[in-house]
């Protein structure tokens, strides 16, 4: 599996931190679409581009950090097709998975402590899709998008 990362530059440590412990952890392959700078750097370009990666099927999942996770999901969110979820704690990250079928995860890196994260990641990636019941929303949502092309 492949996972896209990107950062702004509160961000960074959080990105490096989690981008090697996925890699140690899960053994899976993380591409980079964030900064390495602690120079000013705005977060919807790197909220766009880890969206575009996954539209695009070149990642399969995407994980995106800013300082609140808010500003880098919204960036994220405009992607039609993109379903990101921010993110404080990891029970709402398992069943973003499950209920909702959110291919991208967002958390702050001022909000949720590094361990924290690790447990979000955890839960948001070992949520598998429960379709059934689900799936009319997840459609949903799909209307909503063809209607704003």
């Amino acid at each position: 599996m492949k996972i896209g990362i990107g950062n702004d530059h509160v961000a960074v440590e959080y990105k490096n931190e989690i981008s090697k412990y996925i890699q140690e952890k899960y053994g899976y392959e993380v591409m980079n679409f964030g900064t390495d700078s602690t120079e000013r750097f705005n977060y919807p370009i790197a909220g766009e581009a880890v969206a575009n990666a996954v539209i695009t099927g070149e990642v399969d999942k995407g994980i995106v950090i800013c300082g609140t996770g808010v500003g880098i999901s919204l960036a994220a969110n405009k992607v039609n097709g993109i379903r990101c979820v921010t993110c404080s704690e990891p029970y709402s990250a398992r069943l973003s998975r499950e209920h909702n079928d959110t291919n991208m995860l967002a958390f702050g890196a001022r909000v949720v402590g590094i361990e924290l994260a690790k447990m979000i990641v955890d839960a948001w990636l070992s949520g598998e899709y429960e379709g059934g019941r689900h799936q009319v929303r997840i459609d949903m949502l799909k209307d909503i998008e063809k209607k704003q092309k």
